[in-house]
C-alpha cells in the first residue's frame, strides 16, 4: 500500500527516500517558495553565529542549510542530513553552485545515524522532525548529536484546522476520493500540533528548557506570485491529496480541479499570490 493510494497515512522513511523525496524535488521551488517565511522566521530566531557547527535535520532541497552556511560562515560548517538520496545530490549541486564549501551534505536517517563530526554545535530543522515512528528514541538520537550546552531550533506545523493553506485543498479532495482520517500524534505534517507532546517527547529525550513561539501568517501556495492555476498545478503535483487524485476517473479529477481552482481564485492576490493562513511553531531547546 503506497502513501498515493492513503495519502493521509504516515509517510515511511523509504517513501521519502523514494517516491516522496522525488515528488519534494521535482516541486522544490514550488515547495520552497510556499514554506520560505516559515524557513527566514526560523534562521532569524535560531541567529546562528559565525564559527558555529551545526546539523540541519531533514534538509529537504538545502534552501534552510545554505542559509545556516551563510550565517555561519567559512570558518563555521553545516551538515544537511536527509534520507532522500536525490535531495542530498540536489542539496550537493546548490552548495557547489552558490560556492559554499562549508556546506556538507549526507544520505542517512536521522532517527538513528550519526553524522561524522559528531557532536556539533546546534541542530536545527525546517519541518523535518515530524516523521519519526519513535520520535522519543529519534530525538534521543538527535540529542547524541549535540555538545552539552547546545541548541536545537525547529519549526513544526500547528493544527489543521489553523492550516488552511494545507487542509482546505485536502477537505475539498475528500469529497471525492475516501480518504482515511488523520490520526493525532501519528506521523506526518501534524504530528507536533499538541504543545504538552513535543515538550514531553525533549524533555524525555534529555533536552531542557524547552521554549515555543507562535508564528502566523499567510503562505503564497505555490510560491510568490503563483497564479490559482499555479496553485492547482502544485497541489497537483506536489501534494499528496493531488496525488491521489491522479488514480480517480476523468470526470472526478475535473470536477475537483474545478472547486479547487475556485478555492484557489479567491484567496488570489494580484502580484502577491494564493494567500492562505498557515499555522506554525518556533521550537528551541537546550541539550
Amino acid at each position: 500500500m503506497s502513501e498515493a493510494d492513503h495519502p493521509n497515512d504516515p509517510l515511511k522513511f523509504e517513501d521519502w527516500a523514494g517516491k516522496a523525496g522525488m515528488r519534494w524535488l521535482t516541486n522544490l521551488a514550488q515547495f520552497e517558495g510556499t514554506i520560505a517565511p516559515v524557513g527566514k522566521a526560523l534562521i532569524e530566531r535560531a541567529a546562528f553565529q559565525p564559527g558555529e557547527r551545526v546539523v540541519d535535520i531533514g534538509c529537504g532541497g538545502g534552501a534552510t542549510s545554505l542559509a545556516i552556511a551563510k550565517a555561519v560562515g567559512e570558518q563555521g560548517q553545516v551538515v544537511g542530513l536527509d534520507i532522500s538520496p536525490d535531495l542530498i545530490a540536489e542539496c550537493q549541486r546548490r552548495a557547489a553552485a552558490e560556492g559554499l564549501p562549508q556546506a556538507q551534505f549526507v544520505c542517512g536517517d536521522a532517527s538513528v545515524d550519526q553524522p561524522q563530526g559528531a557532536p556539533f554545535d546546534r541542530l536545527a530543522s525546517r519541518f523535518g522532525t515530524m516523521f519519526f515512528d519513535d520520535p522519543i528514541a529519534a530525538f534521543t538520537n538527535l540529542r547524541r548529536m549535540v555538545k552539552p550546552g547546545g541548541r536545537i531550533d525547529l519549526a513544526v506545523w500547528g493544527s489543521p484546522r489553523a492550516n488552511p493553506w494545507m487542509l482546505d485543498g485536502m477537505a475539498l479532495v475528500r469529497r471525492y476520493v475516501e480518504m482515511p482520517p488523520m490520526v493525532p500524534r501519528a506521523p506526518g505534517p501534524f504530528a507536533f500540533e499538541e504543545v504538552e507532546y513535543l515538550s514531553e517527547i525533549l524533555e524525555k529525550a534529555g533536552f531542557r528548557n524547552v521554549q515555543m513561539e507562535e508564528l502566523r501568517g499567510k503562505v503564497a501556495v505555490g510560491g510568490a506570485g503563483s497564479t490559482p492555476e499555479a496553485a492547482l498545478s502544485f497541489l497537483q503535483n506536489g501534494l499528496a491529496s493531488g496525488e491521489v487524485l491522479k488514480n480517480q476517473s476523468a470526470e472526478i479529477q475535473a470536477a475537483a480541479y474545478a472547486e479547487l481552482l475556485d478555492l484557489y481564485g479567491k484567496h488570489y492576490i494580484p502580484g502577491e499570490g494564493v494567500m492562505m493562513g498557515f499555522f506554525a511553531r518556533l521550537v528551541s531547546a537546550e541539550a
